[in-house]
């Protein structure tokens, strides 16, 4: 029998949270009822306090009550919560986890579904999940978001089975087992539609080598997922052939990941390349969604909803220092390679984006700023030629071997 906690704000939501809990015990599973309220006297008896959770973390829940604000409330409830039944998760207490709630409940609950590892069954029942960008709540974990459809105030006849379908579902989540597999190391790779040949021909080359290659598409999302399965542990080596989210970071296109990009394996010291691939292009939706100040740029139609810019040698000489910085803050063995006739497709001699000052800055940069102990490979090809990405798998291959000491 699993055990599945049912958390939300049982000041306001008992109710609610109370039915689901019902509904699970009859699908045959232990509920666990947490409660993350914080203003008000709890509805029904959690099995897990407010007090229970609020003291883990060092917070003082009558201050709080004292001043009677709702935003601070949430806010702690977000620091400690997390903290709290992630540490449930990993001791195996709990199995699934399932949320009801508005907006607060619902930053509440997202919260701690994001501490929880992918893989482990989520479902956020939220009045917010059809409103439209949810990243905020989802982040890069595989939370299932469930429109409420009415407001999570009470029950009546649309609540009853939307609920009803949703303790069903991570129910159903939980009973779920994924096939089991011979379980190869994880090799993770950063690719884009201009990189696709480099990641596609040695992702065959890891995989006859016996890895499992998870291939990330560099948009943004992409990255800071494979950002995020690289900080979880589950990753023996890094293929970061595509590193144009930098470009996005910098310049300010729409595929941006964040400041932290390239920073996972290099804190946790997992052996890795990085190679810069598609930095010659900042992406941007339809041509009319570019902004003004970018007019008279180097623009180049990837699609009718895709508009990529070509860098300038000022921006590549930039990138190259950041990409530089970020990999020098390595613990672990790391390779950068540069492919000295084409970063992408579009940026080979006689393309679009063919700017040798650019790529020359690019080059200059990385290289001057590079720390002495990393290695920096300077291969006469383009990216999307089989020498380069034959290049990349043995440079990621004798880091591997260097990690392990073989």
């Amino acid at each position: 029998m699993a055990t599945i906690a049912v958390l939300g704000t049982l000041d306001t939501k008992g109710e609610e949270h109370q039915f689901v809990a019902e509904l699970i015990w009859q699908h045959g599973h232990r509920a666990m009822l947490i409660d993350v309220g914080t203003l008000e006297a709890h509805k029904v008896k959690p099995d897990i306090t407010r007090e229970e959770i609020l003291s883990a973390a060092g917070i003082d829940l009558a201050g709080i009550v004292a001043r009677r604000d709702r935003g601070e409330a949430v806010g702690a409830m977000t620091i400690a919560a997390p903290q709290f039944v992630a540490k449930l998760a990993a001791e195996g207490k709990v199995d699934g986890i399932i949320s009801l709630g508005g907006s607060g409940g619902t930053a509440i609950g997202t919260a701690v579904m994001r501490a929880l590892p992918i893989g482990f069954p989520k479902i956020m029942v939220s009045t917010v999940a059809a409103a439209g960008n949810t990243s905020q709540y989802v982040g890069v974990k595989d939370i299932v978001m469930m429109p409420s459809i009415v407001d999570v105030s009470g029950l009546n006849r649309i609540s009853r089975q939307i609920f009803t379908r949703a303790a069903g579902a991570i129910c159903g989540m939980v009973d779920a087992k994924p096939p089991k597999t011979e379980d190869k190391p994880i090799i993770v790779a950063s690719m884009f539609g201009n990189s696709t040949a480099c990641v596609e021909h040695a992702r065959k080359l890891l995989e006859a080598q016996g890895f499992e290659v998870l291939v990330f598409h560099a948009t943004g999302t992409g990255g800071k997922t494979m950002e995020s399965l690289i900080e979880s542990g589950m990753v023996s080596g890094v293929l970061d052939i595509t590193t144009t989210e930098w470009a996005d970071e910098l310049v300010g296109g729409v595929l941006g990941a964040g400041p932290a990009r390239l920073e996972a394996a290099a804190r946790k010291g997992v052996p890795a390349i990085v190679t810069p691939g598609c930095l010659d292009m900042v992406n941007f939706g339809s041509p009319e969604s570019v902004p003004q100040q970018f007019a008279g740029r180097n623009f180049y139609p990837h699609n009718p909803q895709v508009t990529l810019m070509r860098t300038t040698p000022e921006e590549c000489a930039k990138l190259g220092k950041i990409l530089a910085d970020k990999v020098n803050l390595s613990t672990g063995p790391v390779t950068v390679l540069f492919p000295r006739r084409a970063i992408s497709i579009i940026s080979a001699a006689g393309q679009k984006f063919h700017d040798a000052a650019a790529d020359e800055a690019l080059y200059c940069a990385i290289k001057n700023n590079l720390r002495s102990d990393i290695p920096f490979i300077e291969i006469d090809c383009e990216i999307n030629e089989a020498p380069f990405a034959e290049a990349c798998v043995e440079a990621l291959l004798k880091n591997l071997k260097l990690s392990t000491g073989t």
